[in-house]
């Protein structure tokens, strides 16, 4: 199946990343089919006990891998998050309430990668939609942890290596966080870059999909073809280390004073000059403003499902409709006031510097599966908008791993994606990563 004559094992071709693999298919030097037999092997093995996917059907997968992919994605294997519509895969929305629901055509999102020529391993876990009760799936690192959600299935997936490329969705912090949790890079994109038709609707300001890899370069790939930016493409073909560093400032913010702050300055150390940023007191007030914003139009989102099927659904979502439902029209037009307020003073909290240093997390990904840990270092960002990346740097005191996350100002996402490749390029070459768990 591997059509040149020195045949790279399997343990080779394991080692590839995503754009290598599209690379290699495309110039007819590997097969998509030989891709996909090595990744279904890996899924075999470490998925009962990893619970990652909701639905995976080895002969639809093949069968994907028949039609010779073309494209920059090309044989590239690919999860999608339960949210996300799927036309030949079951979306059931992390619910009992949709059981073996199966849309007529995919979200947008899911076509661009389809044409693109990724290969799909199938469905990734969600917690019911999207929202806060968790799935099945462990964290790859300690399945006595939480791989963080609401992506979960997708970040515990990636942190294995039963795929190279996948879909998550943030409304609060349900990309950046579990990514950073399994030790690899996500982005939260700036609003409606990535068309969310077809994903499982919380809030029309708030809701975004999260492109999901294992580093930076390949992260940027599956971006440009979210996004039908081909531009971002020669960026991501730079050799590593070749990137320059902007200016970048260290925002320890004080609303999650018993956090450890320690990987994150042990990797902002080798950056060079980052300096330290005051946090002005209207950053922290965003917080009660995202939960207004967030509370509002979920309760409007859905209304259906909990009117409809109320008796399906699980307890953690009906305290969550529950706490939704007290929100109120006038909450919600405060909390678009303060976020607008906010974005006229982004100079303040920017300052001379280009991007912004943060926690991914409070730290690393707690014992317990029945929460998905706190998002409080995202809901931020995802109100005002901003772009964020999370970038692996290194293992926490439990030896779970960290993530830095970069954030920049709103639309600026291609020149965020440029800088978080050149952090992580230093973070590895200074030995500071947290390299994907293996299956």
């Amino acid at each position: 199946m591997i059509m040149n004559s020195s045949k790279p094992s399997a343990a080779d071709i394991t080692a590839m990343s995503a754009r290598a693999i599209a690379k290699a298919v495309a110039a007819g030097t590997l097969t998509a089919e030989a891709v996909t037999e090595i990744w279904l092997d890996r899924i075999a093995t470490a998925e009962p006990s990893l619970r990652a996917f909701i639905h995976h059907a080895p002969e639809k997968t093949r069968a994907l891998a028949a039609v010779a992919p073309k494209g920059p994605l090309a044989g590239v294997p690919f999860g999608i998050k339960d949210v996300i519509e799927t036309r030949d895969m079951p979306t059931e929305y992390g619910s009992a309430a949709y059981p073996g629901w199966q849309p007529c055509r995919d979200a947008p999102v899911v076509h661009l990668a389809r044409q693109a020529g990724a290969v799909f391993m199938g469905k990734t876990v969600s917690t019911e939609f999207a929202t806060a009760s968790p799935g099945a799936t462990v964290n790859p690192f300690d399945p006595k942890r939480t791989p963080g959600g609401s992506s979960s299935g997708t970040a515990a997936a990636l942190g294995v290596g039963l795929i190279l490329l996948g879909l998550g969705t943030q409304t609060s912090g349900s990309t950046i966080r579990p990514a950073a949790y399994c030790g690899v890079a996500a982005m939260k994109p700036s609003p409606k870059l990535i068309e969310t038709f077809g994903v499982k609707p919380l809030s029309r300001t708030l809701d975004v999909v999260g492109p999901m890899a294992r580093d930076l370069r390949d992260l940027a790939l599956l971006v440009s073809v979210c996004m039908r930016r081909p531009e971002l493409v020669p960026d991501i073909l730079t050799p590593e280390g070749s990137l320059p560093l902007s200016k970048m400032g260290l925002c320890l913010p004080v609303h999650e004073p018993v956090a450890d702050f320690s990987p994150l300055e042990r990797a902002a150390s080798v950056l060079g000059s980052v300096s330290t940023k005051a946090v002005p007191a209207w950053f922290e007030a965003l917080g009660p403003a995202q939960d207004d914003v967030f509370g509002w139009e979920a309760s409007i989102a859905l209304s259906t499902d909990r009117d409809l099927h109320w008796d399906k659904l699980t307890p953690d979502t009906h305290a969550f409709m529950e706490r939704q439902a007290k929100s109120t029209f006038a909450g919600w037009q405060a909390g678009l006031a303060a976020r607008d307020r906010a974005l006229a003073n982004l100079d303040a909290l920017f300052g001379d510097t280009d991007f912004l240093i943060t926690p991914s997390a409070p730290g690393e990904a707690p014992l317990g599966i029945e929460r998905t840990g706190p998002a409080t270092y995202n809901i931020r960002w995802t109100l005002l908008g901003c772009p964020s990346v999370t970038i692996p740097a290194g293992f926490g005191p439990a030896g779970m791993p960290v993530g830095l996350q970069l954030v920049a100002r709103p639309g600026e996402d291609a020149t965020l994606l440029r800088q978080a490749a050149a952090v992580e390029d230093r973070l590895r070459a200074a030995g500071i990563e947290a390299r994907p768990s293996k299956s």
